[in-house]
C-alpha cells in the first residue's frame, strides 16, 4: 500500500502474547490497522462489532481454536465475506485439507515470514475487492436500468452474449494481443454498465413509447457521454483499475459504427475499442429479440440476418463472423433468460 491509501483494519487471533506482537508489528509497519484476540471466541466477537473482513488466526488455541472460529464465521450470516488466513504449524496436505474445509481460505506456516505473510494478505485483498467490484458494477447497472422496466433480463442476456462472443474471438486468435482470459473476464464484468448514462437521461425522453423527435434523440444520445464522464470520474481516482477504463471504453463507445456513422464521437474501425464492438453486437442483438414498448421482438433468424448484413458497416466484420460461428448459443441464453417480472438471476 502506499502512504496515501486509508488503512486496512484486519483481525488477528492468537492466545501467544509474543506472536500477537510480532504479527502486529508486520502489519502496522504496512499501514495495517490491526485488531487482536486471544482466541476464537473472543474474536467472533471482535467481528460482530467491527466492519472486519480479512482475518489471520492461530490454529491451537483455546475456548475456540482456528477450526473451530473458520466453521462458525461460515456458518454466520454475513452481508461481506471474511477472508481466514490460518496460521499454523500444520503442514501436512491432510491438514491442510482439513483446514480448508473448516472454511479457511489460506494457510502460513509458523514461524511465519513477514514477506510471505504480507504477500498473502495482498491476494485476499485481491479477492475481497473482486467481491466488491462486482457488486458494485451491478448495481450501478441495475440502478441505470431501473429508470426502464420494459428491459426486463437485458443485463444478464448481454453480458452473456458478450462472454461468449470475447471467448469465440480468443478461439479463433482473432486479436491475440488483445484478448485474454482478462479482458473476457472483464467484459463480463463491466458490460451490463453500458447503459449507465441513462441515469442522466429525462423521463420524457427515455421511457416515451413512440419513435423519438430528432431532439430527443440527440438528447438520448449523450447517454454515451454521460457513462463516459461518471467512470471518467472514478478512474481520476483509480487510474490503473482496468476494469474501470473496459467500462468506460463500453459506455463511450458502444453506440459507434465500423464506418464512422456511430455517436457519440463518429469513430470509425478500430478506433473504436475493442470492448465497445463486441457489447455493440451484443446489445443490438438483445433489442431485436426482445419486446419493447415501442416494438415487437423478431426471430432469432431474422436478428442474425440483420447483423450479418451490417458486417463492416455497423459492426466489426470479424465480430460478426465470431457471431455467426456461436449464434446458436445465443439462442440459449436468449431463452433461458427471458423478460418476467421475476428478479432476474445468473447462474451461468
Amino acid at each position: 500500500m502506499t502512504p496515501t491509501e486509508p488503512a486496512v483494519d484486519i483481525l488477528i487471533v492468537d492466545d501467544d502474547d509474543i506472536s500477537l506482537d510480532l504479527l502486529r508489528y508486520a502489519l502496522e509497519a504496512h499501514n495495517f490497522r490491526v485488531w487482536s484476540a486471544a482466541n476464537g471466541a473472543e474474536a467472533l466477537r471482535v467481528l460482530e462489532s467491527q466492519n472486519i473482513n480479512l482475518v489471520v488466526t492461530d490454529w491451537e488455541m483455546p475456548i475456540v481454536n482456528g477450526l473451530e472460529f473458520c466453521r462458525e464465521v461460515r456458518r454466520r450470516q454475513s452481508d461481506h465475506y471474511i477472508y481466514v488466513i490460518l496460521l499454523t504449524s500444520h503442514g501436512a496436505r491432510d491438514e491442510i485439507v482439513e483446514g480448508m474445509a473448516a472454511g479457511a481460505d489460506d494457510f502460513i506456516v509458523k514461524p511465519f515470514n513477514p514477506p510471505e505473510l504480507l504477500a498473502r494478505i495482498q491476494a485476499g485483498r485481491r479477492v475481497l475487492a473482486l467481491e466488491t467490484r462486482d457488486l458494485v458494477i451491478f448495481a450501478l447497472a441495475r440502478l441505470a436500468e431501473s429508470r426502464d422496466t420494459d428491459t426486463g433480463q437485458h443485463l444478464e442476456r448481454v453480458r452473456l452474449y458478450a462472454r461468449r462472443l470475447a471467448e469465440e474471438l480468443a478461439a479463433s486468435s482473432a486479436f491475440p494481443e488483445e484478448i485474454d482470459a482478462e479482458f473476457i473476464r472483464l467484459v463480463f464484468q463491466t458490460s451490463p454498465l453500458h447503459d449507465i448514462g441513462k441515469v442522466g437521461i429525462p423521463d420524457s425522453v427515455l421511457l416515451k413509447p413512440g419513435k423519438l423527435t430528432e431532439e430527443e434523440f440527440e438528447v438520448m444520445k449523450r447517454h454515451t457521454i454521460i457513462g463516459a464522464e461518471t467512470l471518467d470520474a472514478a478512474l481520476c481516482q483509480f487510474p490503473h483499475a482496468r476494469f474501470l477504463q473496459v467500462a468506460r471504453d463500453i459506455a463511450i463507445g458502444h453506440h459507434e459504427k465500423w464506418n464512422g456513422f456511430g455517436y457519440p464521437y463518429a469513430l470509425m474501425g478500430q478506433q473504436i475499442p475493442l470492448a465497445a464492438r463486441i457489447v455493440a453486437i451484443a446489445d443490438v442483438y438483445d433489442a431485436l429479440t426482445t419486446r419493447r414498448v415501442y416494438k415487437d421482438a423478431i426471430p432469432h433468424d431474422e436478428a442474425e440476418a440483420m447483423i450479418i448484413a451490417e458486417a463492416g458497416e455497423h459492426f466489426d466484420p470479424l465480430i460478426v463472423a465470431a457471431f455467426q460461428r456461436c449464434s446458436h448459443e445465443f439462442v440459449r441464453i436468449s431463452q433461458r433468460y427471458a423478460n418476467s417480472h421475476q428478479p432476474a438471476v445468473c447462474t451461468v
